[in-house]
């Protein structure tokens, strides 16, 4: 099980929808060595980085998505692997982009759609039309991230060690399913070394917050306009950190809370998980507390019984929770939930398991998607701590309080998600203060199960008074923007295309 807040709105709705472009990258040890003069532009970048023209062609079908239409063009942009060593070895990054459909452009528009780990270059042209009013004046551009997709993406394990971790209790209740659960946390680590090699430690949110920066001068744009989904905010407010002097237009929906540590971070989600179940529950007429415990008896009976499922599959204890999880991202998804718990608790658990299977990736074939693989490498490398057996193990009380349906789960993941990792970690937490930025829009909405709406208040004081600005939405799901708000959809649209700011603190119910 992975840590549920790096996943996107998109990434959890596409994978409802299921229960473009490829380019080469240079290999590892041959890429472009860089070097030449230095920018003009006063970056200190060279010239050979700053002045790159993208040869922006067809884009053909990848793994995760069919070739997308005439109106998309695919490029790849040559990046520096370590950004201390701006003048050497280079990777290639993977980019899409539709120009502006209508007159008055205002330039490019970035998009990071989460994850970390999610493909923008597969996603994009599938979220054109949830844009099409931005569209008209905005080149829509996204991006694979480094350690994503087309862009060096890392492959940690096969399909079928996939398949095989599966099996593995994420909630242990003995000694011995303690050492397997970590040793299967130090396996993965150890495949992701062996398949990313140098880069393992060149992938982390303020690399690719350095990228974008490289991607805004190569694009033409003076400023940095850019819509950020779940993690995508962190990555929207590490780059204001970092450039606040470039920051454009910035709409970070769905925010992650940039002062919460690696507990925090899991606490959060076990009280926004919770909150959004006891919403469905509320909504089907049972009480979510009876609720609640009607579906911790069925996990903690699948802990030790899993039930039958399709393709002589079985239902255990993590895939069901998993299953729960993929429905609470948006409330589209409740219907069924209703009904993947009803075949569940009548000795069928093959709904559970194909909901389960959406969120992991795995197509009817047994193949599995790598979107999990870059995650973990890429929030590895920024996390700093390195929680212990014995520190999860103490704390499992107060995340069982929050929670008692995810908050088991949760807690032990902070034990095995980065255990044993091959790289130190770099941050405690992310700084992302942007004194001097131009005014960025931080959307939250209240019935977030993977970014709870807290989170939204807390990334606009960390941007800092004048920056972060507020916008509340009252609803339900993962991001607000294109989920059926009329005001939400107007403020925002109103920002990016108009410039206009909406006064802080507004709601939208």
């Amino acid at each position: 099980m992975t840590r549920f807040v790096r996943w996107s709105a998109l990434g959890a709705a596409a994978a409802l929808l299921m229960a473009g472009c490829s380019s080469g990258s240079s290999d590892e040890g041959g890429g472009d060595k860089g070097g030449g003069s230095t920018s003009p532009s006063g970056s200190g970048l060279p010239t050979s980085l700053t002045s790159q023209k993208p040869d922006w062609s067809e884009c053909g079908a990848t793994a995760g998505a069919p070739a997308p239409g005439d109106d998309w063009r695919c490029a790849t942009l040559k990046v520096p692997l370590d950004w201390s060593k701006p003048g050497g070895q280079t990777i290639d990054l993977a980019l899409i982009r539709s120009e502006a459909t209508g007159g008055d452009r205002i330039g490019s528009l970035l998009f990071n759609f989460g994850g970390p780990g999610g493909s923008g270059v597969d996603t994009m042209p599938s979220y054109g039309s949830y844009v099409s009013a931005l569209h008209e004046r905005y080149d829509l551009v996204s991006w694979d991230p480094r350690g994503v997709g087309a862009s060096e993406g890392v492959r940690c394990r096969t399909d079928a060690e996939i398949a095989a971790a599966e099996q593995v209790d994420a909630t242990p209740d003995t000694p011995a399913e303690e050492e397997a659960f970590l040793k299967d946390a130090a396996d993965f680590g150890a495949g992701c070394e062996e398949s990313a090699g140098p880069l393992l430690a060149h992938v982390s949110t303020q690399d690719t917050a350095r990228d974008m920066d490289l991607m805004r001068q190569v694009l033409g744009d003076t400023k940095t306009h850019y819509f950020g989904i779940s993690y995508g905010t962190e990555l929207g407010g590490v780059y204001a950190h970092l450039f606040p002097e470039n920051v454009g237009r910035l709409i970070l929906d769905a925010v992650v809370d940039p002062a919460g540590d690696t507990f925090a971070h899991a606490k959060n989600q076990a009280l926004g998980f919770q909150r959004a179940l006891d919403n469905y529950l509320e909504s089907t007429g049972e009480d979510p507390a009876e609720g609640t415990r009607r579906i911790t008896d069925l996990l903690t009976e699948l802990d030790s019984r899993p039930l039958p499922a399709s393709d002589d599959r079985e239902l255990t204890q993590t895939l069901a929770l998993t299953g729960i999880v993929l429905p609470l991202y948006s409330e589209s998804g409740w219907p069924s939930l209703t009904s993947a718990l009803a075949a569940a608790e009548e000795g069928d658990g093959s709904e559970l398991l194909a909901l389960a299977d959406g969120y992991n990736e795995r197509d009817p074939s047994g193949g599995y998607g790598t979107t999990t693989h870059s995650q973990r490498v890429i929030s590895c490398l920024d996390d700093k701590q390195r929680p212990t057996l014995a520190e999860t193990k103490r704390l499992l009380p107060e995340f069982e309080e929050i929670s008692p349906v995810f908050g088991p789960f949760l807690g032990w993941d902070t034990a095995g998600w980065c255990h044993d990792w091959p790289v130190p970690g770099q941050v405690d937490t992310p700084e992302v203060s942007a004194p001097g930025a131009a005014p960025i829009l931080v959307v939250g909405n209240t019935g977030d199960p993977a970014t709870p709406v807290e989170g939204a208040q807390r990334m606009a004081d960390e941007l800092g008074q004048g920056v972060g600005v507020v916008l509340t939405w009252e609803g339900e799901g993962h991001g607000a923007y294109g989920s059926g708000s009329d005001c939400v959809d107007s403020a925002v649209n109103a920002y990016l295309l108009e410039g206009e700011v909406p006064e802080d603190g507004t709601v939208c119910q």
